[in-house]
């Protein structure tokens, strides 16, 4: 210990842990994974990888990458005659050869300047030839880098089977290869194809070196004209109903092809202004001047296409112009000239229609799955390429057997003290009340959407209240929105709204407002939460009148009773204070997310959050701490952070006053830390700077430096590849399916988890990881805890795929952050020159609300 006033000790600097053994509760059961042994023979090979970048002459996208290698080491074939490599078509190429230096840098030429181009540079350029219509061939050139990474002996590989990880290119030597299989297209719907094909990559097991392959679904833009596309994208039929605004952002950074040029531009906007009123600077030469200058005049596009270029515009002149030039020189083109080229991937958010329809035509019964990724390891014959060949690798056509075991369904504790238990990771209410209540007897509601008559909603929402015991008296007089605001924008509608609520006197005593919107992931839900829980402190729910039934009510019923205080079920366990080493030692269960913004969106700032669990020993209780931060940064930054005048100001600080407020004062001694959302380059950020921050924000909030709780860190992926089979049976496995051996990494503490039950398509396992364990945990303790939190969701009567803290933190980011207003500075905000928005804190009638649900 320090003397006072001495400086703080430094902090540890923390390991992951290795496997303390394996678990050995629950019945077992034989299983197939989609995981295929893999044999090396040669070992003393060694493989030497480059970093690939190519770029074309007017920083174009390049989609001719493979072929563009193949033609340079065509060329170069002196020097890899009788040598193997391997390309993955993006930014890694592997070889069994060490390039000399000067095949760092290339540049791609035309042919007929081959020549004077060698001699310029010393003979490192060549010549490749891309055909772009079927009458002519053109050249275009490419400037290709390849830089050295690193020297991967495959003997790294036998040392990491052994679970000795020292070598820091163990990780490059086990790298990600995807093979697309063109045949299997799907139209999704909204001007995107579904594209199914295979993901394959290397895996150090217990079982040794396996690949890991698995279906997937890659989304590319359906090619046609760009107006087509639109109205498609946004479901309308005439050009003037599309919506401009989110056209401009859909369409940014597509590439587009004009008709009357055989040249791909990439869209960086639209014009300000219509085709036919947009006016640009074109230089003209006068007969009438003597010297023959150029004079520049200003003239629109759609007169340019017309009158100068002799091209018929039927569709634009009304309509705005892509621009495909930059922000200093734009160059608009007709939108009816341009069509969207092929092999363009789709990666911004889709519609919940278009999401459905993926979903639906991606999913596959575990059956088909596992013929077709069999099917996929033997027509393919990966050990068959060359580079894999000449090193020795052979690889197994059948799936890896694996022993699990099916651990015991968790007890349910519901109203009455009546006991539930759950069928295959599922239960219902029928017939049963929940655990703890609240009387609902002053609720408004409001309505936004027009043909909704909501009498019969009242009445069936009561009367399934009833049946669950919840108590509710009919609702005060419901407000409808004024037809007249239903065309402005959604803020101004919730605005309006307010106000009229305030008229009517129901903003002072009531407990929660029933908000009835006009469909699902309507533009208002973001504005109406934010109004309601940020600045007047009222419990809220929404729903949307398409899908009203009795299920649906009772899953509305289940949020609404939590966000209200009351308990929908708890685990028979927990009702017992019986849980293993939480029911001696105050523990606090976190779950820890970020929500990296919208996908193709590189602007939006990312949420964090943290749940922390409340009233010890239960664990089926949490509130929720939210922070904005830079976008697509994935760890948490703000767990603790002391301000100018000493307080500290972090997202940690008030979860542990919750803590102990809720647990008869008791502070936590034991902190369990769910995390989700890392690689396995993280594990150790996760450790020695998130956990280093919650330990520094609990000895500040506790005015302590020597009193330290212990942790126990999880990592939760769900994201994997890796699949499990029954063999004799056509069903996916059942919930509770846990395997800790065969597939599960040499040394690290590892298991696989199906706590869920699919009903359709293939269950797919949470991947969880134990970076640390203090508290001590045995494997089966640990593997029952986190399979009993997969059913302490409050808002779901189903086991969940990862714990409830994970899927709490995770809506809380979602949620918040759709409470973010955007200004125009988000160029400014992911380029680091502008700050955060501070997301908006929750009113203190809801902070400790379970909102999220």
């Amino acid at each position: 210990m320090e003397e006072a006033g001495g400086s703080c000790p430094k902090p540890t600097k923390r390991s992951i842990i290795a496997r303390p053994g394996f678990g050995s509760s629950g019945h077992p059961m034989p299983l197939l994974s989609n995981h295929f042994k893999v044999s090396v023979n040669v070992t003393d090979v060694v493989f030497y990888q480059y970093s690939v970048s190519i770029t074309a002459e007017d920083n174009r996208v390049v989609d001719e990458k493979r072929k563009i290698i193949d033609r340079l080491c065509q060329t170069y074939s002196c020097e890899l005659a009788g040598k193997s490599f391997a390309y993955d078509g993006e930014k890694t190429l592997y070889s069994l050869v060490r390039l000399p230096q000067s095949w760092m840098e290339f540049t791609v030429v035309p042919k007929e300047s081959i020549a004077k181009r060698c001699n310029a540079d010393g003979g490192r350029s060549f010549a490749v030839t891309c055909e772009r219509s079927k009458r002519r061939l053109r050249s275009e050139t490419f400037k290709v880098e390849i830089v050295y990474a690193a020297k991967i002996p495959l003997n790294s590989l036998a040392l990491s089977l052994h679970g000795n990880e020292t070598n820091n290119n163990t990780r490059d030597a086990l790298r990600t290869f995807f093979h697309d299989d063109p045949k299997n297209f799907t139209d999704v719907g909204g001007g995107i194809t579904g594209v199914r094909g295979y993901h394959s990559s290397f895996r150090t097991t217990q079982g040794g070196l396996s690949l890991n392959m698995d279906v997937t679904m890659t989304m590319f833009l359906t090619p046609g004209p760009v107006i087509d596309f639109l109205k498609a994208n946004q479901n309308v039929q005439d050009p003037c109903c599309i919506d401009w605004v989110k056209a401009k952002s859909m369409l940014k950074n597509l590439r587009v092809k004009p008709r009357h040029r055989n040249k791909e531009y990439k869209i960086i906007g639209l014009s300000q202004k219509v085709c036919k009123e947009q006016y640009f600077s074109m230089k003209v030469r006068s007969h009438d001047c003597a010297n023959g200058e150029p004079q520049v005049v200003k003239i629109t596009v759609y007169e340019y296409f017309t009158k100068h270029c002799g091209i018929e515009l039927t569709d634009s002149a009304c309509l705005p112009c892509l621009d495909v030039g930059n922000t200093k020189q734009p160059i608009y083109l007709p939108i009816e000239l341009c069509t969207l080229v092929p092999l363009q991937r789709y990666a911004k958010a889709l519609f919940p229609t278009l999401r459905a329809s993926l979903v639906a035509s991606s999913r596959q019964n575990p059956q088909d799955r596992k013929r077709t990724v069999i099917d996929a390891v033997r027509n393919y014959r990966c050990d068959d390429d060359s580079l894999l060949s000449a090193s020795g690798v052979s690889i197994e056509r059948q799936m890896m057997q694996v022993d699990s075991r099916v651990l015991e369904t968790p007890m349910l504790r519901v109203g009455n003290k009546e006991d539930l238990f759950p069928r295959n990771g599922r239960w219902n209410f029928n017939y049963k009340t929940l655990f703890k209540t609240t009387c609902i007897d002053r609720w408004a509601v409001v309505n936004f959407s027009a043909p909704c008559y909501t009498d019969k909603i009242f009445h069936d929402l009561i009367s399934c209240g009833r049946r669950m015991g919840i108590q509710i008296e009919s609702p005060r007089t419901p407000i409808w929105e004024d037809p007249k605001s239903r065309g402005d924008k959604p803020l101004d509608r919730v605005e309006n709204m307010f106000e009229m609520l305030n008229r009517a006197k129901l903003l002072k005593d009531t407990q929660f407002i029933l908000c009835v919107l006009p469909e699902k992931k309507s533009d208002i839900y973001g504005p109406w939460k934010k109004k309601c829980l940020c600045d007047f402190g009222i419990v809220t729910q929404c729903i949307y009148p398409s899908t009203i039934n009795d299920r649906y009510l009772t899953n509305v019923l289940l949020k609404i009773n939590s966000k209200l205080g009351g308990i929908n079920s708890l685990l028979a366990i927990e009702d017992s204070m019986k849980i293993p080493l939480i029911k001696d030692t105050p523990t606090m269960i976190l779950g820890m997310g970020v929500s990296l913004g919208f996908p193709g969106r590189s602007d939006i700032p990312s949420v964090a959050a943290v749940v922390g669990s409340l009233y010890w020993p239960h664990i089926s209780r949490y509130r929720a701490s939210v922070r904005a931060q830079s976008p697509k940064e994935e760890m948490i930054d703000a767990l603790y952070n002391p301000l100018a005048n000493g307080k500290d100001d972090g997202m940690m600080r008030k979860l542990l006053e919750d803590f102990c407020h809720t647990s008869n004062g008791n502070k936590p001694k034991h902190i369990i830390v769910f995390r989700n959302g890392v690689a396995e380059s993280q594990f150790s950020k996760v450790l020695n700077v998130e956990v280093e921050q919650i330990l520094k924000a609990y000895q500040d909030h506790f005015k302590s430096e020597v009193d330290i709780p212990k942790f126990t860190v999880i990592v939760a992926q769900k994201d994997r590849h890796t699949k499990l089979f029954q063999d004799i049976s056509p069903e996916n496995v059942p919930s509770g399916t846990v395997v800790d051996t065969e597939i599960v990494h040499p040394r690290n503490y590892d298991f696989y988890l199906c706590a869920h039950a699919s009903m359709t398509g293939t269950s797919r396992p949470a991947h969880y990881h134990i970076l640390l364990d203090e508290i001590g945990f045995s494997p089966d303790e640990l593997q029952n805890l986190i399979h009993a939190l997969s059913y302490v969701n409050q808002r779901s009567t189903t086991a969940i795929r990862t714990v409830a803290p994970l899927r709490y933190a995770n809506l809380a980011a979602r949620q918040m952050g759709r409470f973010m207003k955007f200004e125009d500075n988000l160029s400014e905000i992911s380029s680091g020159q502008g700050p955060v928005p501070e997301l908006p804190r929750l009113h203190e009638n809801v902070a400790s609300s379970m909102f999220f649900c």
